[in-house]
């Protein structure tokens, strides 16, 4: 309960983390789409400011053309000839020569690399010097990198002992640039210059009208909306008490929603609530989705229509159930409510390309089915749009095609929710019915060493697979589960292959060896094959199918003959046990039953109707007097019904066929 909590406030505190602030739109609207509310008046005078993109135009203007301020720094010149004075090796004069090339170096001016790099792509050619509280303008031509000042300093060395000594007393080191960006003036300078760009240029006075229904929202009046929203919004902070009354506020909103999560887990799916990966799985997809809406909302006008939440409700069908995809799709809309300018608008469309997103997927068996899906979604993206806009303007005169394309990429990265599935099925241990579906591909490495290794075993198995399958459909198991497990459960026998009767052909290995020593090896291929399933990696389902298809039951005939040779009380019975555990679903349940089934009716004399339905009712019934399907929640009905499947099914199998005559019989009828 603890985990659930934690999870549970972790959840709550992070989205209130990335809600809108108090800068939040009071009204809906957008930028050049109509004014749906009434008429809006200044409650007090409100500064007009240019549009944001006008103001980008005038300051990326005044950004180009903009001289930055450098100062000098005589003090490193000074500290280079000062260490060459120490040049004791060097004669006078090579000394004073040194020096007089650094002044000419440092004269001209000695610049970083970044600096440097735009001198030479044309973007710096002037530069402004702070000189005894004066600002001049001075060319750019002459400075040098530190790399190129180097270079002509040893070109121009007098002596060669002159340039060993350079070397030799790190001087390079210590050629630092004297013209150094002065990003305070700067940084002063440029907001003087943006001043303009950013001034207001008139003022919408108390009492005037701002906005009328169905005025069209230009951008000019849009920034005004934003002022006056700013406005209102700086005056209702002043008052602490109505800062902490809007933070419980959304606390409480958010945990509403997330509290109905955990009721309707609680209430609805009990398997599930006990499943702390389960739950952990949804919360962090509602928080996940929520987060990315944010960031996208912040970074696109109407960015929110561009996040793929069809892709929820698509996760939740696949690993958990319809009822559960919508609810969850329903809990999403509600938190990403307060990023739309157009919240009806909003949750109607999401709403409408949920539903199709669940009802167009019913079980993903293939990768294909997300493409006519994302189809599907894209489809009631449009027309729940254009509902909603003949609804509220009576005419197709704003009709978004920038909104509709973003309806279109959300298709098309709906139809990418199959990466997110196996990263899901990785980090929470799930299991998609496209991933066992491949799992049942006869094709796959572990079955294909099966068929070559263990024909009889592989044969048993694809017999097991079918008659299982057929069983799960009908009291509505997981078929693909109880598929894919059949085919795998006993690939622990390929390690000792001729041990096992399906694939002896005459040479019988147990006759050599104790009742005991054949059942440590026949017990042994449950370990054998978790350990194969381990280095295949296959899913802790498949492992569940290998380890409990025999339960805790025992190895009987070997137990038997043992008992029968030395008496009951006197064996061991722990060493001809299974090491189970028991079935703990109804899919591990029809496997045992089916594996059982379908070995024993292989050895039926004559398999006649009355024959085969003894066999089936005494192995179940056998299993279920011993207690091995206690643990398993399948059902008294469950097992009727399983039972008719496997009697129907095996009749089928072992049906008697008519003699066809042969062409020179001639006792054949004439026609």
């Amino acid at each position: 309960m603890l985990v659930r909590a934690a999870v549970f406030v972790a959840a709550t505190l992070l989205v209130v983390m990335f809600l809108p602030g108090n800068d939040e739109q009071r009204f809906s609207y957008e930028e050049n789409r109509p004014w749906t509310h009434s008429l809006l008046t200044a409650p007090f005078d409100i500064p007009v400011f240019r549009d944001s993109a006008t103001v980008r135009i005038m300051s990326d203007s005044i950004r180009s053309t903009f001289v930055p301020v450098y100062k000098r720094n005589d003090q490193v010149a000074d500290e280079l000839k000062q260490k060459i004075n120490s040049f004791s090796e060097l004669p006078q004069s090579d000394r004073t020569r040194l020096r007089t090339l650094v002044d000419r170096l440092y004269a001209g001016g000695i610049v970083d690399s970044n600096t440097a790099g735009k001198i030479a792509s044309g973007n710096l050619k002037k530069v402004k010097i702070v000189s005894d509280n004066l600002i001049k303008t001075v060319s750019t031509g002459s400075f040098r990198s530190q790399r190129a000042a180097y270079s002509l300093l040893d070109s121009l060395a007098p002596s060669t002992e002159s340039r060993q000594a350079i070397v030799a007393h790190d001087l390079p080191s210590m050629l630092r640039p004297n013209m150094v960006l002065d990003t305070i003036e700067t940084q002063r300078l440029l907001q003087e210059a943006l001043q303009p760009a950013t001034a207001a240029i008139g003022v919408v006075q108390q009492g005037e009208r701002i906005v009328d229904r169905g005025d069209i929202v230009t951008p000019q009046l849009y920034q005004v909306l934003l002022t006056f929203e700013d406005m209102v919004d700086a005056r209702d902070l002043s008052d602490s008490s109505t800062q902490i009354y809007l933070e419980v506020g959304q606390i409480l909103y958010i945990a509403i929603l997330f509290a109905a999560i955990y009721l309707y887990f609680l209430l609805y799916r009990p398997a599930w609530w006990e499943s702390r990966r389960r739950l952990l799985c949804v919360m962090t997809l509602l928080t996940a989705f929520y987060i990315l809406a944010v960031i996208l909302s912040a970074t696109f006008s109407s960015g929110i229509y561009i996040i793929p939440f069809t892709i929820l409700p698509i996760m939740m069908v696949v690993f958990y159930d319809a009822r559960t995809a919508l609810f969850v799709h329903l809990i999403e809309i509600l938190l990403c409510i307060s990023l739309s300018s157009f919240p009806m608008e909003f949750i109607f469309i999401e709403f409408i390309a949920g539903v199709a997103s669940i009802f167009s997927l019913q079980e993903l068996s293939r990768r294909s089915q997300l493409i006519k899906t994302a189809g599907y979604v894209f489809l009631a993206y449009t027309v729940a749009y254009l509902a909603i806009e003949l609804m509220t303007t009576g005419s197709l005169t704003s009709f978004s095609w920038k909104l509709l394309g973003f309806f279109m990429i959300n298709a098309v990265l709906t139809s990418f929710a199959y990466i997110l599935i196996f990263l899901l099925e990785k980090a929470f241990g799930f299991i998609s019915v496209v991933t066992l579906v491949e799992l049942a591909d006869i094709n796959n490495p572990i079955l294909r060493e099966l068929s070559e290794e263990c024909p009889g075993t592989f044969q048993h198995s694809i017999a097991v697979s079918s008659l299982a399958a057929e069983a799960a459909r009908k009291i509505h198991a997981n078929v693909q589960i109880v598929r894919a497990g059949a085919l795998y459960h006993d690939i622990g026998k390929i390690s000792n292959p001729a041990f096992f009767t399906e694939n002896q052909h005459g040479v019988n290995p147990h006759d050599s060896l104790t009742p005991e020593q054949s059942a440590r090896i026949i017990i042994g291929h449950i370990t054998d094959g978790l350990k194969r399933a381990d280095k295949a990696q296959l899913p802790d389902v498949i492992r569940d199918m290998i380890r409990q298809h025999h339960g805790a039951g025992k190895a009987k005939y070997f137990y038997i003959t043992e008992c029968r040779r030395k008496g009951e009380e006197n064996v061991d019975a722990s060493i001809y046990t299974y090491p189970g555990p028991n079935p703990e679903t109804a899919e591990a349940s029809l496997l045992m039953m089916a594996d059982s089934v379908e070995a024993a009716s292989r050895s039926l004399p004559a398999p006649t109707v009355e024959a085969i339905t003894e066999l089936v009712n005494r192995i179940i019934d056998g299993q279920i007097a011993d207690g091995l399907h206690n643990n398993s929640p399948i059902s008294f009905r469950d097992i009727k019904l399983i039972k008719d499947s496997f009697i129907k099914r095996l009749r089928t199998i072992y049906h008697a066929r008519i003699a066809y005559p042969s062409e020179t019989d001639k006792s054949a009828p004439k026609s």
